[in-house]
């Protein structure tokens, strides 16, 4: 429900940006110190009266944007395939729960990131677009041996693999919240990377020790 709304937002705020005929760069006019919030793990910034607001996210793309979200969507897809595994081969049902979870989140997700590409004109990824570069990403060999699994051994891998690749979204995430301008898109990634993280905290107390 918060990336549709996040969505909705990026749209009307192009709207209101093609209907302006002001200054494309917002100024702060009022005599009041302007508080802007910080990313993930970083402090507000109190910006002083009169200030350009240079810092608030942008109605814009740039092309860091279009490659955050071509990327995730093929990051995504990817977790979405692994978890989709889980009902029928995982013993655990800690296992179970946590991949019905990151499907009922990133699928919804990847839908509004397609959404945005097609809403900007960019090309959406193919389903097997080449993802090398990419953090966190499995193998071809390690989803062949994932499929293969089942049981504890399953548990094992999945839980191995899905950590690896929660913890490759947050450093894209992290790419996207410095180098990106869209607000839609930034709000997107800021949510990856609190979701994410407290999921990979999960994941690795439901590891077996030793």
């Amino acid at each position: 429900m918060r990336v549709a709304l996040l969505i909705a937002a990026g749209v009307a705020a192009l709207t209101v940006t093609g209907c302006s005929s002001g200054p494309e760069t917002p100024v702060a006019t009022s005599t009041v110190p302007v508080i802007l919030p910080g990313k993930p793990g970083e402090s507000a910034q109190t910006l002083p009266p009169g200030a350009t607001v240079t810092a608030v996210p942008s109605p814009t793309a740039n092309a860091a944007d279009v490659v955050f979200m071509r990327d995730m969507v093929v990051h995504h897809r990817q977790a979405l395939d692994m978890s989709r595994l889980a009902a029928t081969r995982a013993a655990s049902q800690d296992v179970k729960r946590m991949a019905a979870r990151i499907s009922g989140t990133q699928e919804p997700e990847m839908n509004a990131m397609i959404q945005w590409l097609r809403q900007q004109g960019q090309r959406v990824p193919a389903h097997h677009d080449g993802h090398h570069a990419m953090p966190g990403m499995a193998t071809d060999e390690q989803l062949a041996s994932l499929r293969a699994a089942s049981g504890a051994g399953f548990d094992r891998l999945y839980l191995q693999l899905m950590i690896a690749h929660h913890t490759g979204a947050v450093t894209m995430a992290a790419g996207e919240l410095e180098k990106g301008s869209h607000i839609t898109v930034q709000e997107l990634a800021e949510d990856i990377s609190v979701t994410q993280t407290a999921e990979i905290q999960r994941m690795h107390r439901m590891r077996p020790s030793g």
